[in-house]
């Protein structure tokens, strides 16, 4: 087939010896199948930000750290160079989250390399080497829901643990290698501790996929590993060989609501404190301003 213009690049530097055909075309992406050092590998082609939705972006970047100050001060001030560092921040985030996850040993496909938009990775295939379908695409036994939603769960944990959130796990976003699930489609992956919306994201994906082997295995829908996990993980006690459940026992506790209304009101009168503190400061600076003016004037 015909080269791509973004896939050129690549080929004249010898990173990829032959393009095959394009396996398919996303809202983020295209990925085509190209041969590189002797192998079949995907060449994941991220499409420019005016093609995708940044409203979504904005609260997935949330909590991702910039140590360049400059670059940061930009990105805030939405410059013309602060919107194209973003851009490459956003573009960086998948291939930084593949390395990461990869060695903390979550099933993710094996990143090769970033260039100019890029990406190189492991193609990945079922058992008779063809591209591994997505897990919508395919029928499971009650048997096969289990293992593989087993091996979800163990993966999802490894990758809290590994401080991150994929964000957007679905049936969609994982496909059925050979030896199992592959989590796949990470470039919106947040910071578990640094974003304010990780927890609920955390267990909306969980959620996505306990529906998913739930419809053929029918008891998996009464397991709660979200809640679980989330709550071994903010108590500091989570690591990838946790014992699991799949019980949440939710907090049933009656509130004291005199209570509670003992403690807003405590905090109210402080506040008014404070507010007439500040107020009491502010006119005894006007007061010394005013004299001192007068004083000077007075002198003149």
């Amino acid at each position: 087939m015909k080269i791509p213009k973004r896939l050129q690049p690549l080929v004249e530097d010898g990173l990829i010896d032959e393009v095959e055909g394009q396996l398919m075309s996303g809202k983020e992406a295209q990925v085509f199948v190209v041969r590189s050092h002797g192998e079949r590998r995907c060449a994941k082609v991220f499409k420019e930000a005016k093609q995708r939705s940044f409203k979504q972006a904005v609260q997935y970047q949330e909590g991702r750290r910039e140590r360049n100050s400059r670059r940061s001060r930009a990105m805030a001030k939405k410059t013309r160079y602060g919107q194209k560092e973003q851009e490459q921040a956003w573009l960086n985030a998948e291939v930084d989250a593949l390395y990461r996850l990869a060695a903390a040993e979550v099933r993710v496909p094996r990143p090769y390399g970033f260039i100019d938009g890029v990406l190189l990775m492991e193609m990945i295939t079922d058992a008779e080497g063809l591209t591994a379908p997505r897990l919508d695409d395919v029928t499971l036994t009650a048997d096969e829901a289990r293992a593989h939603y087993a091996k979800v769960i163990g993966d999802v944990v490894r990758m809290l643990c590994a401080g991150l959130v994929h964000g957007d796990l679905s049936e969609f976003n994982v496909l059925l290698a050979a030896d199992g699930p592959v989590i796949i489609d990470l470039p919106q992956a947040v910071d578990a501790a640094g974003n304010n919306s990780a927890a609920w994201m955390f267990e909306r994906d969980v959620d996505n996929m306990r529906r998913y082997f739930g419809r053929f295995a029918p008891e998996l829908l009464a397991t709660d590993y979200g809640k679980e996990i989330w709550s071994l993980y903010e108590a500091g006690e989570l690591h990838p060989e946790s014992e699991l459940t799949g019980c949440f026992e939710h907090d049933t506790s009656e509130v004291d609501v005199d209570e509670l209304m003992t403690v807003i009101d405590d905090v109210r009168e402080e506040e008014e404190e404070r507010r007439a503190l500040l107020s009491g400061d502010r006119d005894a600076a006007v007061a010394e301003a005013a004299a001192d003016w007068r004083a000077d004037h007075d002198e003149s």
